[in-house]
C-alpha cells in the first residue's frame, strides 16, 4: 500500500474547509431564492389631497440580485414611481440604506395619484432584468376637497316678475358623492338635481347646480347662496350672489306744473319731473318742448331710498307766453340703457279778461262767450217762455 506524504496530509483539511465555506456562503454569482419573501400589507389606503401618502413594503434578505421598485398600475401602462436609482421629486424612501425595508412616502398627494401601487422585486440575469416577485397591490384613493363654489347669474338684468337662472359650480373633488343646497336670504329653496361630471384630472369630479329665481322689487337687498357639502369638508363651502346684480326696476315718471294750468300770460311756471323707484341708479334725464330738446341745466344725482331703490327730481322753468299756449313739455328718462320712459305736461294760458268779465268766461281762443249769437237766442227764448207763463197765470186769476 502506498503511503501518504506529509504535504498531502496538510492539504486535506484546507480543501474540506473551502468546501464548507462554499456551502454556507454562496459566491457572488450564486442565488439562493427558495426562502425569499416580499410583503406588501396594505390593501386599500385613503389620503387627502395635499397630505403625505405612505406605502409599505418589506423583503427578506435572501433574494436574487436586482432592484426593488414601486410601480403604479400593472402591465404595459405601468409607471415607475420609485427606483433605487434616479430622482423622484415627491417620493422619498424612509430607510434609504436598508436592504429589506422599501417603504416610501409620497408627499403633496394629488387627485391624479389615485390608483393601484405594486412593490416589485426584479431579478438580473444574462438575459436582462425581469420581475421576480411582486406584492398584491395597494389601491390608493385620494380624497380631494372641492374648490370654492362660484355662483354666476344672467348676462343681462331682468325685471320684477321674471324668472332668472343661476348656476353654482365647484370642481376637483373626490369621491364623487356631493350635495348642493341653495338659500335665499338664509331660507332654503328648491333647485334642480346637481350634475356631476369627470374633472380635469383622473379621479376627480366637477359639479354644476342650477336654480331659477323669480325676481321681486324687494330683491335689491337679497342674497342668493350656494352651499356645497362633501365628506372631505369639516363645514360646507359657500358661494354667494347679490340679486341686485341681476335686477332692474324701471322708474315711474311724472311731471308736475307749479302753478297748474291755466296760468296767466308771462308768468313763470316750474315743471318738476319726479323719477321714482328705480334700480340701478344709472339714469339720464332730458327735457323736450313739443318734441324738441330744450336746455334744462344740470340734473342732480339720484338719491337712495330706505328700500334700496333710487329717485331724483329734475326742474325746469318756462315763461307762460301766448306763443307757448298748448305746448307739450316732456321729461324723457332713459334708465340703464333701456327704452325711454316719458312724463308730459301741457301748458295752458289764461286769456286776459274783457269788458269786466272774469277769465273763466273766456275760451282758450280769446273769444267772449257773451258775444255768441246762440247764447243770446237761448236767453230770449227762455225769457219769452217765462213771460207767457206768467201772463197765463194772470189771466186765469182774473177769470
Amino acid at each position: 500500500m502506498g503511503s501518504t506524504t506529509a504535504p498531502e496530509m496538510r492539504a486535506m483539511p484546507l480543501a474540506c474547509l473551502t468546501l464548507l465555506l462554499l456551502h454556507r456562503f454562496p459566491a457572488a454569482g450564486a442565488q439562493v431564492v427558495q426562502g425569499f419573501k416580499l410583503h406588501q400589507p396594505q390593501d386599500k389606503v385613503s389620503v387627502t389631497a395635499g397630505d403625505t401618502l405612505t406605502l409599505t413594503c418589506t423583503t427578506s434578505r435572501d433574494g436574487p440580485i436586482g432592484p426593488v421598485k414601486w410601480l403604479k398600475g400593472w402591465g404595459s401602462e405601468n409607471e415607475t414611481i420609485y427606483d433605487q436609482v434616479g430622482t423622484f421629486p415627491r417620493v422619498m424612501r424612509i430607510q434609504s440604506v436598508s436592504d429589506t425595508d422599501f417603504t416610501i412616502h409620497i408627499r403633496d398627494v394629488r387627485p391624479e395619484d389615485a390608483g393601484t401601487y405594486y412593490c416589485v422585486k426584479f431579478e438580473k440575469s444574462v438575459h436582462g432584468v425581469s420581475v421576480f416577485q411582486h406584492g398584491k397591490g395597494t389601491e390608493v384613493s385620494v380624497y380631494a376637497k372641492p374648490s370654492s363654489p362660484v355662483v354666476s347669474g344672467p348676462e343681462s338684468r331682468a325685471g320684477p316678475g321674471q324668472s332668472v337662472p343661476f348656476t353654482c359650480t365647484a370642481g376637483g373633488f373626490f369621491p364623487r358623492e356631493i350635495a348642493v343646497k341653495w338659500l335665499k336670504d338664509g331660507a332654503q329653496i328648491s333647485a334642480q338635481q346637481p350634475q356631476v361630471t369627470p374633472g380635469q384630472t383622473k379621479s376627480s369630479y366637477d359639479v354644476s347646480s342650477t336654480v331659477s329665481v323669480t325676481l321681486q322689487e324687494g330683491d335689491v337687498r337679497s342674497q342668493l347662496e350656494c352651499e356645497v357639502h362633501h365628506r372631505t369638508l369639516p363645514a360646507p363651502l359657500r358661494g354667494s350672489f347679490q340679486l341686485s346684480r341681476a335686477l332692474r326696476v324701471p322708474p315711474s315718471v311724472q311731471v308736475v306744473a307749479d302753478p297748474p294750468s291755466p296760468v296767466e300770460v308771462n308768468r313763470t311756471v316750474n315743471l318738476t319731473c319726479h323719477v321714482k323707484g328705480f334700480y340701478p341708479g344709472a339714469v339720464a334725464v332730458a327735457w323736450l318742448e313739443n318734441g324738441m330738446e330744450m336746455s334744462a341745466g344740470s340734473v342732480p344725482p339720484p338719491s337712495e331710498t330706505p328700500r334700496g331703490l333710487f329717485e331724483l327730481r329734475s326742474l325746469v322753468e318756462v315763461q307762460a307766453t301766448e306763443e307757448r299756449n298748448g305746448s307739450v313739455f316732456t321729461c324723457r328718462v332713459v334708465h340703464d340703457a333701456q327704452g325711454p320712459i316719458n312724463g308730459t305736461s301741457t301748458l295752458r294760458i289764461a286769456v286776459p279778461a274783457k269788458d269786466g268779465l272774469s277769465d273763466r268766461s273766456q275760451t282758450d281762443n280769446g273769444v267772449s262767450i257773451l258775444s255768441s249769437p246762440g247764447l243770446w237766442l237761448g236767453i230770449l227764448l227762455e225769457k219769452g217762455l217765462l213771460g207767457g207763463f206768467l201772463f197765463f197765470l194772470f189771466q186765469r186769476g182774473r177769470a
